[in-house]
């Protein structure tokens, strides 16, 4: 057994994370008003976000020079705070599905990923 002391073990510095946010007990199969009160937070929050159908990504492109990813603290501070917002608006149970990446080896934007994918897609043309 280890005796490694795991609580210093630092988060990585920067990250980006796909959630999405699920409202639970509303009574309505619709949940608009509460991914329009979570797009507000981000709008506000001045984090990099991207809506799709099924979640948003967030990170935080502009906190760290050469990172595009935000910092881990503040990507998961904001999703955090979508949590108690959605909570203050009467909604009692929330469970969010996320995908989180980090990377350490280079600088790539989410917009670099998809470019890169539709650039060999391209190639099949």
């Amino acid at each position: 057994m280890s005796t490694e002391d795991y609580s210093k073990i630092p988060t990585p510095e920067t990250a980006y994370c796909d959630f999405c946010l699920i409202p639970v007990g509303t009574g309505s199969v619709s949940v608009a008003n509460e991914v329009a009160q979570v797009q507000r937070l981000l709008k506000a929050s001045g984090l990099k976000y991207t809506m799709h159908s099924a979640g948003t990504t967030v990170a935080d492109e502009m906190s760290l020079p050469n990172h595009p990813e935000g910092s881990w603290d503040d990507v998961f501070r904001v999703i955090g705070q979508a949590h108690s917002l959605v909570h203050q608006s009467g909604v009692v149970r929330i469970q969010s599905s996320m995908r989180v990446g980090s990377r350490t080896d280079k600088k790539q934007t989410a917009e670099d990923k998809v470019k890169r994918v539709e650039g060999i897609l391209a190639s099949d043309e």
